[in-house]
C-alpha cells in the first residue's frame, strides 16, 4: 500500500501531470471561449467566418506540405474561433523568430570552416553526375562537405555500439562532446558517467548536453548542475517552459558524441538502458548506429557547437576545434561520406531530401528500417513509384510499439503501400528504433531521422549519407539478417490481424499527424 501511494503522489505531483494539466485547462478556457462568443455575441461569430476565410485564403498560399495546409483547414472549419486563434499564435511564433535568427547567427560565423579538401573534389569528377548533383546541393545549399578520407564502421545493435563509445572515451586526450536527445540514470549512463569523471580528473574538456524533454521523465531538472559539480560542461537543450512559445515543440533529437575531433557516433542509440537492452520495456530492442573516424567528423564537431551556442552562454571559439589539423587523421578513400544536421527553421529540407534522392536514384532495390511511418503524400508518392518502376521496396518497422498511437497511425499505411507492390515487416522480437536506409548496395543513410513528421519538419536532426562505402554493405547483411526474424504484412494480416479499432484511432490521428 505504502508503495502504491508513493507511486500515486510523485505521479500527482510531477512536472509531466502538471504540464498536463495545463494544457488541459488553455483548451477547455477556448472551447469554453468559443461556446459564449457563439451563443451571445452572433455578430462576432459572424466576423469569425469572415476573418476564417481570410486565413483559409492565407494557408492556400503558403508554400508547406498540403498536410499541414488540410489541418489547419478542417480546424478552422470545425472550430472557427478556436481555429484562428491557434493559427495566428503558431504562425506569429516570436519564439521561432529568435531562433532562427540564433541559428543563421552560428551557421554564418561557422559555415566557411569547413568545406570540400581539393582531393575530395578531384575525385568527385569520376563520380556518377547523379551523385556529384546531390554532392554540390548539400555542400553549396546546406552547408555539408562531403569526404572521402573517412572510415566507417557500422554497429547492428545497441549494445555493440555502447561498448565502443565507452571503449572510445577511454583514450580520449583533448575533448569529449556529448548531444543525445535521452540520457536517463541507469547502468549505461551510469558506466559512462564514470569514465568521463575519470576524464574530467585527467584534464580533458566534457561537455553533455541532453534534450529538456528528458527533465520530465528521465532526469532531475537541474542535473545539469550536478554534472558541472563533477566538473562536466552540461546543459539542456530547451528547457521545457509549458505554452511559453510553440518553439518548445522543436526538440533536439540528434545524437552526436564526439570524441578529440578525431572520431564521432550517430545513429539511432540513445544512452540509456533499453537502447542497449539491459532492460526489457517493448520486447527486444533493435537499433544501428556507425562510428566515423576521419576529417567527416568534423563536420559532426561543428554541429554540436552550433546547437550548445543556442541555449545559454555563446562561449565556443569554433576554430579551436576544428582547425587542429594534428588531430585528423587521414584514411585511405572508401567511398564517400557526408554528415550532415537538418533543423525546424532551415529553408532546406535536408533530413527529407537525403532519403528522397536515394529513393529517386535507385535502380534495383531499397531497404529501409523505421520505428514510425507517417510520412506526407509526396515522400509517399515517391516510395510507391519506385515500386511501380519494379523496385524491391521493403520496409521494416516494429511489431511491438513505444507508442501505440503513432504506431496506429503508421498502420493505416499499409493498405497504399500493399496496393502499389511495396513490402511491409514488423519485426517480430519487439521494437525496431532504427533509422536506416539502403539503396543498390551503393548508397544508405543512418543516423536520428525517422520518417515522420516531426523528424522531417519540427526537430533538430542529424544523419549520414554513406556512397559507395564498405560499410554499406553490412548495413544491408544486417538488413536481411533482419527480415528472417520479422512477420512479413500480407492483405490477409491487415485485413484480419489488425483490430478495427486500431485502424479506425489511426485514421482519425493521421488527419491531425502534421501538427503533432
Amino acid at each position: 500500500m505504502r508503495k502504491f501511494l508513493g507511486k500515486l503522489s510523485r505521479i500527482i505531483f510531477s512536472r509531466a501531470l502538471i504540464i498536463v494539466l495545463i494544457v488541459l485547462l488553455q483548451i477547455a478556457t477556448v472551447a469554453w471561449g468559443n461556446i459564449v462568443l457563439a451563443s451571445k455575441f452572433e455578430f462576432l461569430q459572424f466576423g469569425f467566418y469572415f476573418a476564417g476565410g481570410i486565413v483559409l485564403i492565407s494557408i492556400i498560399n503558403r508554400d508547406e506540405p498540403a498536410e499541414f495546409k488540410l489541418t489547419w483547414a478542417f480546424l478552422i472549419v470545425v472550430l472557427p474561433i478556436a481555429g484562428i486563434l491557434l493559427y495566428l499564435f503558431n504562425k506569429s511564433n516570436w519564439g521561432m523568430v529568435r531562433l532562427k535568427h540564433k541559428v543563421d547567427e552560428e551557421l554564418l560565423v561557422s559555415r566557411h570552416l569547413i568545406r570540400n579538401s581539393e582531393d575530395t573534389d578531384e575525385a568527385l569528377k569520376t563520380m556518377n553526375p547523379d551523385f556529384q548533383r546531390f554532392s554540390h546541393y548539400m555542400n553549396d545549399k546546406c552547408g555539408y562537405p562531403t569526404y572521402h578520407n573517412t572510415k566507417v564502421t557500422y554497429y547492428s545493435i545497441g549494445e555493440d555500439e555502447i561498448e565502443a563509445i565507452k571503449e572510445e572515451l577511454l583514450k580520449a586526450k583533448k575533448f569529449i562532446f556529448i548531444e543525445f536527445f535521452v540520457i536517463a540514470e541507469g547502468r549505461v549512463w551510469g558506466d559512462i558517467l564514470e569514465i568521463l569523471k575519470k576524464k574530467v580528473d585527467e584534464g580533458v574538456e566534457v561537455r553533455v548536453m541532453y534534450d529538456g524533454l528528458c527533465s520530465l521523465f528521465k532526469l532531475p531538472y537541474r542535473y545539469p548542475k550536478k554534472l558541472q559539480g563533477m566538473g562536466i560542461n552540461a546543459k539542456m537543450f530547451a528547457p521545457v517552459i509549458p505554452f511559453f512559445s510553440t518553439v518548445q515543440n522543436n526538440r533536439d533529437h540528434r545524437k552526436i558524441l564526439v570524441i578529440d575531433g578525431k572520431i564521432a557516433f550517430t545513429g539511432g542509440v540513445n544512452l540509456a538502458d533499453e537502447y542497449a537492452n539491459v532492460i526489457t520495456k517493448f520486447g527486444h530492442w533493435k537499433d544501428i548506429g556507425v562510428k566515423i573516424e576521419g576529417r567527416a567528423v568534423m563536420t559532426m564537431t561543428r554541429l554540436f557547437i552550433q546547437n550548445w551556442n543556442l541555449y545559454g552562454e555563446q562561449e565556443f571559439d569554433y576554430e579551436k576545434y576544428l582547425n587542429d589539423e594534428d588531430i585528423i587523421e587521414k584514411f585511405e578513400s572508401d567511398g564517400f561520406v557526408i554528415p550532415y544536421g537538418d533543423n525546424p527553421t532551415s529553408k532546406y529540407e535536408t533530413g527529407k531530401d537525403v532519403y528522397e534522392d536515394i529513393i529517386n536514384q535507385a535502380t534495383d532495390y531499397i531497404h529501409i528500417m523505421t520505428p514510425y511511418f507517417i510520412v506526407d503524400r509526396e515522400f509517399l508518392s515517391a516510395i510507391k513509384y519506385a515500386s511501380y518502376k519494379g523496385l524491391d521496396v521493403k520496409i521494416i518497422i516494429p511489431h511491438i510499439p513505444d507508442k501505440k498511437i503513432p504506431f496506429f497511425v503508421a498502420r493505416t499505411f499499409y493498405k497504399d503501400l500493399l496496393e502499389a507492390g511495396v513490402e511491409i515487416y514488423e519485426y517480430a522480437p519487439g521494437f525496431v528504433h532504427a533509422k536506416g536506409m539502403i539503396a543498390d548496395g551503393k548508397t544508405a543513410a543512418i543516423g536520428s531521422v525517422n520518417l515522420d513528421y516531426r523528424s522531417f519538419y519540427h526537430h533538430f536532426e542529424n544523419g549520414v549519407y554513406l556512397y559507395q562505402n564498405s560499410a554499406i554493405a553490412n548495413m544491408e547483411s544486417d538488413f536481411e539478417f533482419t527480415l528472417t526474424k520479422c512477420i512479413r504484412v500480407t492483405p490477409e494480416y491487415y485485413k484480419k490481424d489488425i483490430p478495427r479499432y486500431q485502424k479506425m484511432i489511426g485514421r482519425t490521428i493521421r488527419l491531425f499527424a502534421p501538427l503533432l
